[in-house]
């Protein structure tokens, strides 16, 4: 299988060429001031810095974030609203609209966030939504978040794409992986559709996972989970 040629993958996110979009999804705003650990984590610097670097790489006219824009459903946790102000400056600045399909962790954006948001917004041949609900719009493709995929090969976790041809009423879905590194993500390897949280995903089986290496510049298609799950 080829994967669809106008998709580029590249740190987490996914470049839509022939749209000119760039779509990332799970940031999870303020993770790092919910977390146990008592060290500074550089949430801000490692979101805002990754993003502005696919921004230069890419020069999209509009960002896309497929849901869970923060993490806390309760709160708005310090830090969190000066690092979304950050990224919608670099939007801004690169020419780039930010639109948000809300997840189901944002559940306080109507408090920090007052640009564009869509439940599912369109995007050529491709519909994105956060992924934990039955999506609102029909497309031919989806792309979603919400589950966090990670592969593990040779006792080693890599952050993975999940894509699977008419896998959800006949048609294409993939899963990215989440944005930010601070979320531990699901291992996919063995993993049957009972066991993801997206109603998108049906049957678990024909889907590939795609790692991308970053060190090597070049990106990993691995056989559909139906395949690996015998493999490793």
């Amino acid at each position: 299988m080829s994967l669809v040629a106008s998709l580029v993958f590249h740190d987490r996110a996914v470049y839509l060429s022939g749209a000119s979009t760039l779509v990332c999804s799970d940031l999870h705003l303020g993770r790092a001031a919910t977390s146990d650990v008592q060290s500074d984590l550089g949430e801000h610097e490692d979101l805002t810095g990754r993003f502005g670097h696919l921004l230069d790489r890419f020069e999209p006219t509009q960002v896309v974030v497929a849901g869970d824009l923060l993490h806390s459903f309760s709160s708005l946790p310090r830090g969190v609203a000066e690092t979304l102000q950050a990224l919608e400056h670099e939007a801004r600045a690169a020419g780039a609209r930010m639109v948000v399909t809300p997840g189901n962790h944002d559940t306080m954006l109507s408090g920090l966030w007052d640009g564009p948001t869509e439940t599912a917004y369109r995007v050529g041949d491709w519909v994105v939504c956060h992924g934990h609900e039955e999506p609102e719009l029909e497309g031919d493709r989806y792309i979603v978040g919400h589950d966090h995929p990670t592969l593990e090969v040779e006792g080693q976790r890599h952050p993975c794409y999940l894509y699977g041809e008419g896998v959800y009423r006949g048609a294409d879905v993939l899963m990215l992986p989440s944005f930010t590194r601070l979320a531990a993500g699901v291992v996919v390897n063995r993993m049957r559709a009972a066991e993801f949280q997206s109603p998108l995903i049906t049957d678990a089986d024909p889907f590939r996972p795609v790692v991308r290496d970053e060190a090597g510049d070049e990106t990993l298609t691995f056989p559909p989970l139906g395949e690996f799950r015998g493999l490793f």
